[in-house]
């Protein structure tokens, strides 16, 4: 795998492929990420925290060609895809890639253009690829309408060995008043957090993530509670103390830590977008254009169903279909997945 995310970065799109490594793994294969903690890297503008590496197609692909892989999967449309796009197409060898972040609909936000002026290079980066693998079906649709195809589904899971409605709670968090109301990833532009923060229905504020927009926002809105980044256990029991989980993103493509609170007994509150309108159903959540009414529905769904309902999200099934969409990489540069012919 070639990812422009990944450790020491947090995020949804790092903690997926990592299970799936795991997963695949386990199941036999021999799996390595070329990721920026490989190269020299520089700050991306307008978000330090994520590193660009600085790495041509040569150097990437030495050491694509030192681990002699069989398959090749590009998870990321950064500059490490890239130099592995390259890599890969000068000697017409096979991959496959995936579509987790939308790209457009952030670069929008932090330069002011429109979101239409970024999908030429989208397309272009996946034109090529055996399959682009998307998270929902909405998403595949998506994709498909803006002209990048095929498209394969690649879904989403939960550790419940991690995520589970018993077990310890977040102790500041259950001695503020409620009902307590929980963000958790992300505290960047591209996230709409402001609509979280800003909502007027009463409780208690809690946010769990770290970003460039956090001080504007901590200084903004003071009421709040900014908790910092949380993982493992930690993370786990924050959900366990929360009455909401509440997500504002307007642009991501799953949203896994819906499911993760989920599981711990969590109801959640989003908008009606694709993401959520894929992954959610109205038994364990609410969804609509007024995020304080979503609120107020989803406190009074059941956390047990909420917990039952996201043991339906398994990581095996989900790598049955990445699994399933690899191709050998001598297979041709680009095959319909359909018929199996090169394109």
């Amino acid at each position: 795998m070639v990812s422009d995310a990944w450790h020491p970065q947090v995020n949804g799109v790092v903690r997926s492929l990592q299970t799936t490594c795991d997963h695949l793994r386990r199941r036999g294969h021999v799996v390595t990420v070329i990721g920026p903690d490989g190269f020299r890297s520089v700050p991306c503008p307008s978000y330090p925290e994520i590193r660009l590496a600085i790495a041509g197609e040569r150097r990437v692909g030495a050491r694509i060609a030192d681990f002699a892989p069989d398959m090749l999967h590009l998870s990321t449309e950064g500059p490490l895809g890239h130099a592995a796009r390259r890599w890969a197409m000068r000697r017409r060898f096979a991959f496959t890639t995936a579509f987790h972040t939308q790209f457009p609909d952030y670069l929008a936000r932090r330069t002011g253009l429109p979101a239409a002026a970024f999908w030429g290079f989208v397309r272009r980066f996946h034109a090529p690829s055996h399959a682009t693998m998307a998270a929902t079906q909405s998403l595949s649709q998506d994709l498909m309408q803006r002209g990048i195809e095929p498209v394969v589904r690649w879904g989403r899971g939960v550790d419940l060995e991690q995520f589970g409605p018993d077990g310890p709670r977040h102790p500041d968090m259950m001695a503020a008043p409620g009902p307590r109301l929980l963000y958790t990833g992300r505290v960047a532009v591209e996230k709409n957090l402001e609509a979280f923060l800003a909502a007027s229905h009463p409780g208690t504020k809690f946010v769990v993530g770290d970003g460039p927009a956090r001080p504007a926002l901590q200084n903004r809105y003071p009421e709040a509670r900014f908790l910092g980044t949380k993982g493992g256990p930690a993370l786990a029991a924050a959900y366990r103390a929360a009455d909401c989980f509440v997500f504002p993103s307007l642009t991501d493509t799953f949203g896994l830590v819906m499911i993760e609170a989920l599981a711990c007994g969590v109801p959640v509150a989003a908008f009606d977008v694709p993401g959520p309108r894929d992954v959610l159903c109205d038994t364990v959540a609410k969804t609509g254009d007024d995020l304080d009414a979503a609120i107020a529905a989803a406190l009074d769904r059941d956390r047990a169903a909420c917990a039952r309902y996201a043991r339906g999200f398994s990581w095996d099934a989900a790598t049955d279909q990445f699994e399933s969409a690899l191709v050998p990489m001598r297979a041709g540069m680009k095959q319909d997945i359909r018929t199996g012919q090169a394109a």
